[in-house]
C-alpha cells in the first residue's frame, strides 16, 4: 500500500510561491546535513580528494609540463582543478537523486504538501553548501603547494563567484540527471564518463599541442571556458592571447553564457521531470 498524495495548495501571489520554494527547499538542504551527520565518512572523502588531487597533479605533472609563456606549473593548474572538481561534482548530485528515487524517497516527497520544484532546488542548495567546503580546501592546499592570486581582492572573488555559479548550474543538470536514471547502480557508472569531459580541455596541459579536431573540441569545452577564467582572474599563467577559439578568448564571457544556457535549460526540465515521476 503507498501513501495517499497530498496534493500541495500554493500560496496566492507569485511571493507567497517563492517563500514556500524557499522554506522547503532550505528543508531537504537541511536533510542533506543530517545524512552527513549519519555518514561523516563521505564528507571526509569528498574533502580530502581535492587536496589529493592537487599534491598529485601538482607534482607528479610539474615536472614534465611546460607552462605557455612561462610560469609555475603548479599556477597554472590550480584553475584548471578548480574547474575539474567543479564538473564532477555533476555526478556527485546525479547519484544522490537517482538514490532517492530507486529507493522511494520522492514518493515520500510527493505524498507530502511541498514545493514541487522544492525537491531539486533543495539539491542544488545542499551541493553547492558542499562545494563550498571542498573549495575552502583546495584553496587551503593550493596555497600550501605555492598557487597564488596576484590580482587582488576583487578579481580572486569575482573568479570564485563564476566557479560557485558553474557548480550550481551543474547541480541542477545533475538532478535531472539522476531524476532521468532513477537508479543508483546506473548513475554510479556514468560517474566515470565525467572524468575524460574534464581531461579534454586546457585544465591540465595547453592545447596547443593537440591536433586541429581535438583542439576545436577542447577549446569548446566549458570546463575550459571556467579555467581559462579562472587564470585570467586569479592572474595565473596560461594560454597567450589570440592563441585560442572565442570562449578561451572571452572566457569570463563564455561561462556566464554557459552557466546561463544550463540553468535556462535544466531548471524547468528537473521540475517538470520531478513532477511527471510522480503521475
Amino acid at each position: 500500500m503507498t501513501a495517499p498524495s497530498l496534493t500541495p495548495v500554493a500560496p496566492a501571489g507569485p511571493v507567497g510561491r517563492l517563500r514556500w520554494t524557499l522554506a522547503d527547499g532550505l528543508t531537504l538542504v537541511g536533510r542533506e546535513f543530517c545524512r552527513i551527520r549519519r555518514h561523516p565518512g563521505q564528507l571526509v572523502a569528498a574533502l580530502v580528494f581535492p587536496a589529493i588531487m592537487v599534491v598529485l597533479f601538482g607534482y607528479v605533472f610539474g615536472s614534465a609540463i611546460s607552462v605557455p609563456g612561462g610560469g609555475n606549473y603548479r599556477e597554472y593548474l590550480m584553475p584548471g582543478l578548480f574547474s575539474m572538481v567543479t564538473f564532477t561534482s555533476l555526478m556527485a548530485v546525479t547519484l544522490k537523486v537517482a538514490a532517492d528515487a530507486s529507493r522511494g524517497v520522492m514518493d515520500r516527497f510527493r505524498s507530502m504538501p511541498t514545493a514541487r520544484s522544492a525537491v531539486p532546488f533543495g539539491q542544488a542548495g545542499a551541493d553547492m553548501v558542499g562545494g563550498l567546503l571542498a573549495l575552502t580546501i583546495m584553496v587551503g592546499a593550493g596555497l600550501v603547494v605555492g598557487w597564488r592570486p596576484h590580482r587582488g581582492l576583487v578579481p580572486t572573488a569575482e573568479a570564485f563567484a563564476l566557479i560557485c555559479l558553474m557548480r550550481y548550474a551543474l547541480a541542477w543538470l545533475g538532478s535531472w540527471l539522476g531524476l532521468m536514471v532513477r537508479d543508483e547502480q546506473v548513475a554510479d557508472q556514468l560517474g566515470p564518463l565525467v572524468l575524460p569531459f574534464t581531461m579534454l580541455s586546457n585544465s591540465f596541459v595547453p592545447t596547443a599541442g593537440m591536433p586541429a579536431w581535438l583542439r576545436f573540441l577542447s577549446d569548446w569545452n566549458p570546463c575550459s571556458a571556467l579555467t581559462a577564467a579562472s587564470r585570467e582572474l586569479f592572474g595565473n599563467p596560461g594560454q597567450a592571447p589570440g592563441d585560442g577559439a572565442w570562449p578561451v578568448e572571452h572566457p569570463v564571457l563564455a561561462v556566464l553564457m554557459w552557466s546561463a544556457v544550463i540553468l535556462a535549460v535544466f531548471v524547468p526540465l528537473s521540475v517538470r521531470t520531478y513532477r511527471r515521476r510522480g503521475r
